[in-house]
């Protein structure tokens, strides 16, 4: 006989009513206010003011009540996933910090913090210089478009998010400074870019997070998309589901917002929330797999993705039951990045080698339904390049690589191979095997052509 106990306690888990709660955050300002901090040591809350004052900080409530087991603190994945740790700057940079926040002068922490920001590689794979188009000769701001089919659209009002990740790749897009930000105002800027691109097939709505906003400024983005034959995906990438599960059951506009997703659905478009995961627990709370529910109903697909990460989720097993759990709450495993070469990656980056036996040790333990996560996944200048394996060619142990997608659509699907390298975590790390001088794509780049 089957198991029946897990569709009964979900079926009992959506069934639960859910009353309102109210939206309360914390950012560096508030560190003292957090209740469970003050538990810690001085000088552990001294060095998150630190790194907070570097990398920004952001926290809500139900983060803290719900999905952070403070007895297991500082190993529990969901506080090293929120809470700024003093490992997360280089020892210097922490240092520099650390001394300037005692001597207390404003203009000197402000000099040394825009300092140690400028060497965490602010905007990574050419962001700013090669991904933001331009008509006209005149950049247009908010706009991303690195492969012909997918554009990626900044909507200011979302440039925050219900709390940070620690790890995040656009920690640039929160520290204040609009010469690192990208976003546009403009509502209507967007609808003619794609009509002025015939290729353009698919929106990517991202920030930070578009679902901080309100359902109606959402609307106002997403609505004229409707009119274009030409777009058949909205994507939508939010880690609402895990950090304010809320925004789609008991806020103000949730219904509201879940029937701008139905009225995608009637227009013959495909709306695919880009949810970000990082950990199974993220998936535990009643009001979480309430909110998957309510987001599947409507029609739309949720697609679950998320970077490998030490200190968090850097075993086969923590993958394993996060892609297992997500299938059977009907979340298609997507995506399993490589920790991008920005902000605190040296804490958390994990050797490309051991990324792929961990990979390959989670999907062995998983069905097929689950092995649709691709991965290990390096979104880097040229591409998503994708490792598949680690084997001996001719008697050279190397890496066999793949683009998932790239700049020039001719090199997506194609193999190449790089030297084994034990240590290297990230693509510009690999050399060219069997004695090449550069990487096919290289060359290209190389001669000034995308």
């Amino acid at each position: 006989m089957p198991d029946t106990s897990l569709a009964i306690a979900v079926h009992e888990t959506f069934a639960e009513p859910h009353s309102p709660r109210r939206f309360k955050v914390f950012t560096a300002r508030q560190i003292d206010r957090i209740g469970p901090l003050q538990e810690l040591d001085e000088e552990t809350r001294f060095a998150m003011k630190v790194v907070a004052s570097v990398l920004p900080f952001r926290v809500n409530e139900y983060v803290i009540e719900e999905l952070i087991d403070w007895s297991k603190v500082p190993e529990d994945p969901i506080y090293q996933l929120t809470f700024p740790q003093k490992g997360m700057l280089a020892p210097h940079h922490f240092d520099k910090v650390a001394a300037a926040l005692r001597g207390g002068d404003k203009a000197q922490i402000d000099a040394t913090v825009a300092e140690v920001r400028d060497a965490l590689n602010p905007h990574p794979a050419g962001q700013l210089e090669h991904n933001i188009p331009e008509v006209d000769g005149e950049k247009i701001d908010g706009i991303q478009h690195k492969y012909n089919e997918t554009v990626l659209f900044f909507p200011s009002q979302g440039q925050v998010c219900h709390s940070y990740c620690t790890f995040c790749f656009r920690w640039a897009q929160f520290i204040g400074d609009n010469d690192l930000k990208i976003a546009t105002k403009e509502a209507g800027q967007l609808k003619r870019y794609v009509q002025a691109h015939p290729k353009i097939t698919d929106i990517l709505i991202t920030g930070g997070d578009p679902l901080v906003m309100k359902t109606k400024n959402l609307r106002a983005h997403i609505e004229p998309l409707l009119e274009l034959q030409q777009i058949r995906t909205i994507r939508i990438g939010s880690k609402a589901l895990t950090f304010w599960p809320h925004r789609f059951v008991s806020d103000d506009d949730a219904d509201d917002l879940l029937d701008l997703f139905r009225q995608v659905a009637a227009a013959g478009k495909h709306l695919a929330l880009m949810a970000h995961y990082n950990h199974w627990k993220e998936l535990e709370p009643a009001i979480a797999r309430a909110a998957i529910q309510k987001v599947r109903d409507t029609g739309a697909q949720i697609r679950a993705q998320g970077p490998l990460l030490a200190h968090i989720n850097d075993n086969a097993d923590d993958w394993a039951r996060l892609w297992q759990t997500q299938v059977e709450l009907g979340i298609v495993p997507y995506y399993l990045f490589v920790e991008r070469d920005t902000g605190a990656r040296h804490y958390f980056e994990v050797p490309l080698a051991r990324a792929w036996h961990i990979y390959r040790d989670a999907m062995q333990q998983v069905s097929g339904l689950a092995r649709t996560a691709r991965g290990p996944s390096m979104s880097c200048h040229p591409g998503k390049v994708e490792i598949q394996g680690i084997t001996e060619i001719h008697g050279e142990k190397v890496f066999v690589l793949r683009m998932i997608q790239g700049r020039n659509p001719d090199w997506v699907q194609r193999p190449f191979f790089a030297r084994y390298d034990e240590q290297a975590t990230w693509l510009n790390h690999l050399r060219p095997a069997f004695g090449e001088s550069r990487f096919f794509f290289e060359q290209v780049l190389a001669a000034g052509s995308d």
